[in-house]
């Protein structure tokens, strides 16, 4: 390496291992907004999917078939259409139902490199407030496909994360699911920063090919096509802007998104004259043709307003929007930093988008509002810092975010500031927010004749089946959450109001706030729990809906009143669309009886066909008798049905993928039928119930017995299950602690214990997933008995593996892994631009590139990093300031070498800049510091100077020759006392000759 045989210094090497002990050092604590990886029972699985972040190459050469985890974080349900919006049955009929909102949020949490779509951890964030949200967009950063998880350091503060973020982080395919259920768009986000992106960067991305198409536009597509979500927000905030002459392709590259049929909404961050990061506040002519543009046409679909705007920039906004033809109420969003601002001061005032007629201007986007999730920790202070995914915790969440989305006073009816509200017992405070329902009227998705809800959020500590815990383990699932309540809370009483909750179950921690009797679920995580002193009538509306009243349509309610028999009535309380200000009450028989248990009342509706349920909730009312004390019921599910569903079939072609014994995990598919028929799919393991989805895959992360039966149902879109699926397994009969050890060469020796008492030939079977550069398929058998077997001149690439094995024709037993790596391409020198003492470099396209040293005459390159971190000998992945794509060298002649490291710790030697006579001096300095004999030298410079002549002399193919000749005798055994490093960059340097020659 030229660090050892520069042509004046000799500078010290800086190992791999050197820099991680360097980085080890510092200690503080992560950022309380970050979900730090789960110990325990919850640790991601070994083989968990996971999602991961994308770069522009990573998004250029996407493919399905090689993006890790493709097939399982696929979002499959379609985006439900939502109800005209019908005001008298909004808690503020004055509300115009035309306000969007756009919600830039997190989904489960923000974890970096252990994003999962499930999980067993019940204090995961599962959003319930779809009915105020039009688009929910992930602001949730995470690492690249290749990255090593132990290059994360959870301990370490926030600017230590050493590793590479993608540009691109796509939804949460769960997340999708429950958007979709409740007819909200999905979108991912496309961010480029120079601090939070390090040195990639916008141009990265614009790039055309030869027709002039954008390849990574049209791979933008595909995977949003794949993945199941509806667009993209784009977020351009590198410092250093968008250059003048790139405008024009950055609007071309906006419309070929959006001409495929895909949403698009750009940030208010760029000036479109000059192409400067500048924050308008506002919708002008200055951010506007990022939207519709004179020449382009229609671009974006709308914009997010930066955070500092007043009355006078809502009016101006209103005004220019309507000047262009738009709507501005479907165009303008004005930007809330929610996550920023939380229950403090705001920077900003909703009240100045309302005119002067109190109707709103402008639409409202936010950013970050699950931190009244996420927050818990920077909000409460104190030592705790995992406070957002502990159990006990979680009931400050659920109050916090209803402070935020129906107001402080926790009541959509009663929105707006009141600073004399208790919320000081969850880090929060009423006086400076006023809630989203002040400005947003609640949508709805309930339509048609049939519905069905089991108030399940998504979330539990341990899942219920008919009253009954199938699983005691916790868990969290937003695929299989229902429809959320429309109102918390809407109780209508002349009395004391009854208080509403979400009862999880005996250990649930409801905090100091309830006293109620903890009964779980009837389906799912949760019931819904309504208690307290019962001395009048009160209404609890629930859902707003469209529905169909028919005259087989039947509502039927199951329900547990865990108090004493007493005189009060629970009625079911319909809205009609024709008369919305009249209940109609249709009384449930006995209600008033303790029950053992749950109980199932079925209410016949026949005598109301023809009309239309505009929306629908519960009465309870106290009788007759003065006061019930400790009144309670839950309320386990509420279903109207005309009949016409039927029971759908047992899903068919159920098969085990993978059956990973020693990790106790399993993959399993089946067929997917149309959604009209099937909302989801359970899936039981040995009967407890392991999981639910809307999809032709799961993953089951923790098998309830090594043998066994695999359940899968079918369930209807009113809660009919099917006939159960099955397929058996027996894991005891399979092969167990499976290792695989790999040499240098690629032969690879997997071993195992075989079972007591079986015989059978054993075979093994090994085959690349996801594979980049050799896809493998190959299969090998052993005798009886045998534990090990041998698989010759396997990859050693890096690449991915699925091994299985069985004996006989017992079950098969799956074993993931990576093959080691051992190989690197080296970086290309048509990525390195020199004009004079000016050198601009690309990023390499290697997936697992990690370091890039450059050294001028054999001294390291020093280069800034991001979060001010300081200068660094080399280029780090990820972390390298996007200023520095370009460098100065100190003269025009000096010789220039780039050493590529990757994750393994490979490297290879590319020269971008020598002489022959720079080569000539190397090869003396070497022998000068006998690293290499005089007789090697003589015959190393000997072949260059031939190679020399030749060229010289027009013989371009002989000097070529000579200088393969040269290459060649580098790797001889004379040259044994020469490191590596250095054979490498004498070899580069003939690289470098070689290809300016035969240009």
């Amino acid at each position: 390496m030229l660090s050892r045989l520069g042509k004046k210094k000799k500078t010290l090497i800086v190992t791999i291992s050197a820099l991680f002990t360097l980085q080890a050092s510092f200690s503080s604590t992560a950022l309380a907004g970050d979900t730090l990886p789960y110990a325990g029972s919850s640790a991601t699985g070994l083989n968990q999917p996971t999602q991961h972040g994308y770069t522009a190459n990573d998004i250029l050469e996407w493919e399905p078939e090689t993006d890790k985890d493709a097939e399982m974080l696929r979002s499959r349900v379609p985006l439900q259409e939502r109800n005209q919006a019908f005001t008298p049955t909004q808690a503020n009929p004055a509300l115009s139902p035309e306000t969007q909102m756009f919600n830039l949020a997190g989904d489960y949490g923000n974890a970096f490199m252990d994003s999962t779509a499930y999980t067993n951890k019940f204090g995961q964030y599962t959003f319930p407030y779809w009915q105020y949200v039009d688009y929910y967009s992930y602001w949730h950063g995470m690492a690249s496909a290749d990255v090593p998880k132990d290059l994360y350091n959870p301990s370490l503060p926030w600017y230590e994360r050493w590793f590479e973020f993608g540009v691109l982080n796509i939804p949460n395919p769960a997340y999708t699911n429950a958007a979709h259920k409740n007819g909200v768009k999905s979108l991912g986000v496309i961010f480029f920063s120079s601090n939070d992106r390090g040195p990639q960067t916008y141009t990265q991305m614009l790039v055309k090919d030869k027709d002039g198409n954008f390849p990574v536009a049209e791979k933008l597509i595909e995977i949003a096509q794949y993945y199941g979500f509806d667009g993209y927000f784009f977020n351009q905030e590198e410092s250093s802007g968008v250059a003048v002459k790139d405008i024009p392709t950055y609007k071309e590259f906006l419309k070929v998104i959006r001409d495929s049929g895909l949403y698009v909404q750009w940030y208010d961050s760029v000036h479109n004259t000059t192409g400067r990061t500048r924050y308008e506040n506002e919708f002008t002519a200055v951010n506007s043709p990022f939207v519709k543009d004179s020449k382009y046409g229609d671009l974006a679909h709308s914009i997010f307003l930066n955070y500092l705007w007043g009355k006078q920039k809502m009016e101006n906004s209103k005004a220019h929007a309507e000047s262009l033809g738009l709507n501005p109420l479907e165009t303008v969003f004005a930007g809330v930093e929610a996550g920023g601002d939380r229950f403090n001061k705001h920077r900003n005032d909703l009240r100045n988008n309302l005119d002067s007629n109190g109707k709103p201007m402008n639409s409202i986007a936010l950013l970050g509002s699950d931190f009244t999730h996420h927050g818990l920790d920077e909000d409460l202070g104190g030592e705790d810092t995992m406070r957002r995914s502990n159990s006990d915790y979680q009931w400050m969440s659920f109050i916090r975010d209803r402070a935020w989305w129906t107001g402080p006073n926790q009541d959509p009816t009663n929105t707006g500031r009141n600073p004399n509200v208790s919320l000081s017992d969850v880090a929060a405070k009423g006086d400076n927010w006023d809630g989203v329902a002040a400005y947003i009227a609640e949508r709805s998705v309930i339509q048609g004749s049939n519905f069905v809800s089991n108030f399940n959020l998504g979330r539990g500590l341990a899942y219920y089946v008919n009253g009954k815990v199938s699983n005691p383990e916790e868990w969290s699932n937003i695929n299989i959450q229902d429809i959320p309540v429309t109102w918390q809370w809407w109780m209508e009483t002349s009395g004391t109001p009854l208080q509403a909750d979400f009862d999880f179950g005996p250990t649930y921690n409801a905090g100091q706030r309830y006293d109620y009797e903890k009964v779980g679920a009837y389906n799912g995580g949760n019931s819904l729990v309504v208690n307290g002193t019962l001395d009048a009538e009160n209404f609890l509306r629930l859902y707003k809906t469209d529905l169909q009243v028919k005259e087989g349509s039947k509502f039927t309610i199951s329900y547990h009143k865990t108090s004493q028999d007493d005189s009060s009535v629970m009625s079911i309380g319909l809205i009609f669309k024709d008369n919305p200000e009249k209940v109609v009450k249709v009384e449930v028989p006995q209600s008033g009886k303790k029950t053992n248990g749950w109980k199932t009342a079925n209410l016949d509706l026949s005598k109301y066909s023809g009309n239309e349920i505009a929306a629908f909730g519960i009465v309870f009312d106290n009788g007759g008798q003065e006061k019930i004390e400790n009144y309670q019921v839950n309320i386990g599910q509420v279903k109207i049905s005309d009949g016409s569903i039927e029971k759908p079939k047992a899903p068919t072609g159920l098969q085990i993928t993978k059956a990973l014994r020693d990790s106790n995990e399993m993959y399993i598919s089946w067929n997917l039928n149309d959604y009209d028929d099937v909302k989801q799919y359970n899936v039981y393991n040995n009967g407890a119930y392991v999981g639910g989805i809307y999809d032709e895959v799961f993953y089951i992360k923790n098998l309830k017995g090594l043998s066994g039966e695999i359940a899968v149902t079918a369930v209807s879109q009113v809660g009919q299950e099917s006939d159960p699926a099955v397929v058996p397994y027996d894991l005891t009969k399979g092969v167990h602690n499976i290792k695989a050890n790999q040499s240098d060469n690629g032969d690879m020796v997997v071993s195992w214990e075989n079972p007591e008492n079986l015989q059978g030939k054993i075979t093994v079977d090994i085959s690349t997933e996801y594979d980049y550069a050799k896809e493998v398929n190959k299969s090998v058998t052993v005798d009886s008995g045998k534990t090990e077997a041998k698989l010759p001149k396997m990859p050693i690439n890096g690449d991915k593996y699925h091994l299985k094995i069985k004996i006989g024709n017992h079950d098969w037993v799956s074993y993931r892994g990576t093959f080691i790596d051992r190989t690197i391409e080296a970086y290309p020198a048509e990525n390195v631009t020199i004009e004079g003492t000016s050198v601009t470099w690309e990023l390499p396209e290697a997936r697992d590139w990690h370091y890039l040293y450059v050294y001028e005459n054999g001294e390291a390159k020093t280069f800034n990093t991001t979060y001010s971190q300081g200068r660094k000998p080399y280029i780090v992945r990820g972390r390298t300031h996007l200023n520095e794509l370009t460098f100065q060298t100190k003269s025009t002649d000096s010789i220039l070498e780039f050493v590529m490291v990757d994750y393994s710790g490979n490297k290879a030697s590319t020269v971008v800049r020598i002489t022959m006579d720079d080569l000539y001096s190397v090869i003396n300095g070497l022998v000068e510091k006998e690293e290499l004999t005089i007789s090697a030298g003589e015959r190393l410079t000997d072949t260059l100077m031939t190679a020399n002549q030749h060229y010289h002399g027009d013989r371009v193919k002989q000097a070529v020759t000579h200088l393969e000749k040269f290459k060649e005798e580098i790797d001889r055994n004379q040259l044994k006392e020469v490191s590596e490093d250095t054979k490498n960059m004498l070899k580069a340097s003939a690289d470098y000759l070689l290809k300016t020659w035969s240009n």
